[in-house]
């Protein structure tokens, strides 16, 4: 059961307390190359963070009343009642509806939105040697499997294994502006999400993510794991940022 209207566009939605809401805008602006836009919503809740023309947003952020926060995504496809209706046969609860948006939760509690397809095709530069290009999926091992089903089932995107088994690729459709990983937790806990940028060089990403507020937290095997300005982690990876 896959969803007749496919997934051409995607946004990665950085969601984060008020409180620090203009130092968070600030730091993610710093760090893709982009500006912010003018607040939208009821209490300026929400941004898009713009790249130079001729290139299309992929990155936004959500002021959040209360809780820590995370990240989500927003899938840009042509009819979004039919696909959220999929979605929701294949197991997802919806949380919200108005014309033009869905909010759903996955089978594995993933917050993700389905809204209208705008017909963008052209995703931003690398910025600094480094591009946010990647969104990883954070899934308990009891979860794992069937979520990474229901992903697939609902975008008909392939998964692709990887050469570590605890991560596959979700293979998108080509004009889609990043690549999502799905990733097996070592142990079980609420599932998440969390950004990666490909860097050409990790050290100096790192330096100029620590200049922007960034905290270095720790070292994997070809990423480092970083703290944003509102203490959510992201990850600067080995990976070509002009692939």
């Amino acid at each position: 059961m896959s969803s007749s209207s496919p997934v051409h566009w995607g946004y990665a939605f950085v969601d984060r307390p008020r409180a620090g809401a203009d130092r968070d805008r600030a730091f993610w602006a710093a760090v893709t190359g982009t500006e912010v836009s003018e607040p939208r919503g009821e209490e300026g809740e929400f941004v898009t963070f713009l790249p130079p023309e001729p290139y299309d947003a992929v990155l936004k952020h959500q002021s959040l009343r209360e809780g820590r926060g995370g990240t989500h995504l927003d899938l840009g496809v042509a009819d979004v009642e039919d696909f959220a209706r999929n979605a929701a046969g294949l197991g997802a609860l919806t949380e919200h509806e108005e014309p033009g948006l869905v909010v759903l939760r996955s089978p594995a509690g993933l917050p993700f939105c389905v809204v209208h397809d705008d017909g963008l095709n052209v995703p931003p530069p690398s910025f600094g040697g480094a591009r946010l290009d990647q969104v990883t999926l954070d899934i308990g091992p009891s979860a794992y499997e069937d979520e990474v089903a229901f992903w697939t089932g609902m975008t008909g995107w392939e998964a692709e294994p990887t050469n570590q088994d605890e991560y596959q690729h979700l293979r998108t459709a080509r004009d889609f502006p990043f690549r999502i990983l799905a990733q097996r937790l070592a142990k079980d806990r609420p599932a998440g999400a969390h950004i990666d940028f490909a860097t050409a060089d990790r050290e100096a990403a790192r330096a100029r993510h620590e200049l922007a507020g960034a905290t270095y937290v720790r070292e994997g095997a070809e990423w480092h794991v970083m703290r944003d300005t509102a203490g959510i982690e992201y990850c600067l990876t080995d990976r070509s940022p002009e692939q």
